[in-house]
């Protein structure tokens, strides 16, 4: 097992990683919508939050050698269902191969954010 640290996504905010390489696959950590750059959430509607969370999961796979169209699996939390079309569109863009999909709401985020995004990808 081997660990991904990279400045291409936030640093985690507790005691976990920020991906996990086990045999081919990479499992990342779930991704909500902080700048890697500054560790600010600036982004506040759901569009807007989504498309960070996006880049935060690209960043972390390209660093481990992936990318978006090698994920096979994303599990998906926002914060309420009334958003789930907007969510849809900007994740569309992103998740283009069209993985396997788990997509809840929940009560409540880290930091109190619309959404987060988990992936597992493979690698080379």
């Amino acid at each position: 097992m081997k660990f991904v640290k990279t400045d291409a996504a936030p640093a985690a905010i507790g005691p976990y990683s920020q991906a996990a390489i086990v045999g081919k696959l990479i499992y990342t950590s779930g991704q909500i919508p902080i700048n890697p750059a500054n560790g600010q959430i600036e982004a506040q509607t759901i569009q807007e939050q989504t498309e960070q969370v996006c880049k935060n999961v690209k960043g972390l796979l390209e660093a481990a050698g992936s990318g978006m169209d090698r994920i096979v699996k994303t599990t998906c939390f926002i914060a309420d269902m009334a958003d789930f079309a907007a969510f849809n569109e900007i994740y569309a863009k992103y998740f283009v191969s069209c993985p396997a999909r788990s997509c809840v709401a929940v009560k409540t985020l880290p930091k109190n954010v619309l959404v987060e995004v988990e992936a597992i990808a493979e690698i080379d």
